[in-house]
C-alpha cells in the first residue's frame, strides 16, 4: 500500500505527518506500506520548515533529510490512499484524478466536519507548529489502526 500525504508548501504538515506515519508503522512492525508526501504548491527541493523540523528533533523525528515535491498526477495514479490536511487540497487531488483514494485527514480519522482540516502553522511560532504536530499525531494513530488491519 501507498500512502500519500497532500499539504501546500509540503514544508510543514504533509512532512511532519509523513515522519509521523512511518514511525508509527514501524512501532507496529507494518512493513508493506510506503509513505510519501507532497505539496500543491511546494517549490520543488525546498527543506523542511525550520518549526517542523524543531519540533520533529523535540519529539524524535528527523526532518532533515525531507525535500518538498510538487504534486503530480503520477503521484496520484501510483497511490491508494491520499489524505489531505485541507479541502483545497482535496479538490486538486480531485482535478488530478484521484477522487476515488482522496480523503480529508480529519474526516478518514473521524473527526467532525468542523474540525476535519488541520491547521497550518507556516510562518508561525514554534507553540503553533507544536500544536498542529499534535494534532497530526491524534491523528495518526486512527490511520495506523484502519491502514494496519488492511495490510496484514
Amino acid at each position: 500500500m501507498r500512502i500519500l500525504f497532500v499539504c501546500t508548501g509540503n514544508t510543514c504538515r504533509s512532512p511532519m505527518a509523513e515522519a509521523q506515519l512511518r514511525e508509527a508503522l514501524a512501532g507496529r512492525g507494518v512493513e508493506q506500506v510506503t509513505v510519501s508526501s507532497a505539496g500543491t504548491g511546494a517549490w520543488e527541493g525546498s527543506p523542511a520548515s525550520e518549526g517542523a523540523y524543531l519540533v520533529g528533533l523535540e519529539r524524535g523525528l528527523d526532518l532533515s533529510g525531507h525535500r518538498a515535491r510538487l504534486l503530480t498526477r503520477d503521484m496520484v495514479r501510483e497511490a491508494d490512499l491520499i489524505l489531505t490536511m485541507s479541502g483545497h487540497h482535496l479538490a486538486r487531488v480531485a482535478e488530478l484524478g484521484g477522487e476515488s483514494k482522496v480523503h480529508l485527514l480529519g474526516s478518514f480519522t473521524g473527526r467532525e466536519p468542523g474540525r476535519a482540516e488541520v491547521s497550518d502553522p507556516f510562518g508561525a511560532d514554534l507553540a503553533s507548529y507544536r500544536t498542529t504536530y499534535s494534532e497530526l499525531q491524534e491523528m495518526i494513530g486512527a490511520v495506523v489502526s484502519r491502514v494496519a488491519g488492511t495490510v496484514r
